[in-house]
């Protein structure tokens, strides 16, 4: 989207037609963006910044920094700084929806074989539900990798990763099987820096979930903004499709099983973005610009060609 149409339609009154922008152009997220960042204990660990020195477009971007506030030694804490949707403009989980924003991560990168998110796409859990569900789409980073996983409910590999077999057969995409809760992850994309031992984890092969690589690498982090323009519609029956696009480029295309069916998840999906990590023991930022949602590839990727080319 043109950076003046992206100014202009943050400081509407609300949402139009499930259209979300913001800029962060203000000093409060916008009401058109139809975002705002969710305080609980985790989000504690955060800070929220409108500044006017690092920015993309516009006269603002968003500063969003994670700080150690984990207790020692307790297990399964994590430190956030997220943005969220609003609960009432949530998409269905069947619906494909184009999301786009940029990014930004400000020095020093993390490197370290740690648990970073930049943003991730989760369905809604009811209440009570039993389970702790992984994002069915994230953007990770880890040794200073920038690398995207898809999750999906468990199906048994067709072959694992050895010393004799080190790729997946064509058609196939590796995973990391986790029977014991039932999900597993696929990589679906890396940055060019990626190696294979920064991939330990997936050992295995699946054909329950494509990748279709479209030429491209991600962005290793150090490169400055990264624009990203993503097609989520998940589809735990098989009929998911991803399409991932960054600073213009198309990156990948993903279909097959992608997301969870479990008892007690709820009608729809959503998005949050910022800094998310287990605990850790140093400050950690990123840098968030032209945030926009739409059914509409074009109102985000903002290349009637390229558009054109998504089946």
């Amino acid at each position: 989207m043109p950076a003046f149409l992206a100014s202009s339609l943050s400081t509407l009154a609300g949402p139009v037609d499930g259209h979300l922008v913001d800029g962060f152009d203000g000093t409060d997220f916008s009401p058109a963006g139809g975002l705002y960042y969710r305080e609980n204990n985790e989000q504690a660990a955060g800070t929220v910044e409108f500044q006017d020195l690092v920015k993309r477009t516009g006269t603002g971007a968003l500063k969003l920094s994670v700080r150690p506030n984990c207790p020692a030694g307790e297990e399964n804490c994590s430190e956030r700084a997220e943005i969220w949707e609003k609960t009432s403009l949530r998409e269905p989980y069947d619906k494909g929806v184009w999301y786009g924003f940029a990014v930004k991560l400000a020095e020093p990168i993390p490197v370290d074989d740690h648990r970073y998110l930049i943003a991730q796409w989760k369905r809604e859990i009811d209440p009570g539900a039993d389970g702790d569900f992984s994002p069915f789409l994230a953007l990770r980073l880890k040794r200073g990798r920038l690398f995207a996983t898809v999750e999906t409910n468990y199906q048994p590999p067709e072959s694992e990763l050895t010393a004799a077999q080190t790729k997946c057969m064509p058609a196939q995409t590796p995973v990391w099987p986790r029977p014991n809760v039932n999900q597993m992850r696929a990589l679906v994309a890396t940055d060019r820096l990626w190696t294979g031992e920064d991939g330990d984890e997936f050992v295995a092969c699946t054909s329950k979930i494509e990748v279709i690589s479209r030429g491209n690498a991600l962005p290793p982090p150090d490169e400055g903004w990264i624009d990203f323009a993503i097609l989520t519609k998940p589809g735990p029956d098989g009929t998911g499709h991803i399409e991932i696009f960054a600073n213009n480029k198309w990156i990948a295309t993903v279909k097959g099983y992608i997301g969870h069916n479990d008892k007690g998840l709820g009608e729809n999906q959503y998005f949050k973005f910022g800094p998310y990590r287990a605990a850790n023991s140093n400050e950690w930022t990123v840098y968030y610009d032209d945030f926009r949602r739409s059914q509409n590839c074009e109102d985000v990727l903002a290349d009637k060609a390229a558009c054109a080319a998504v089946e």
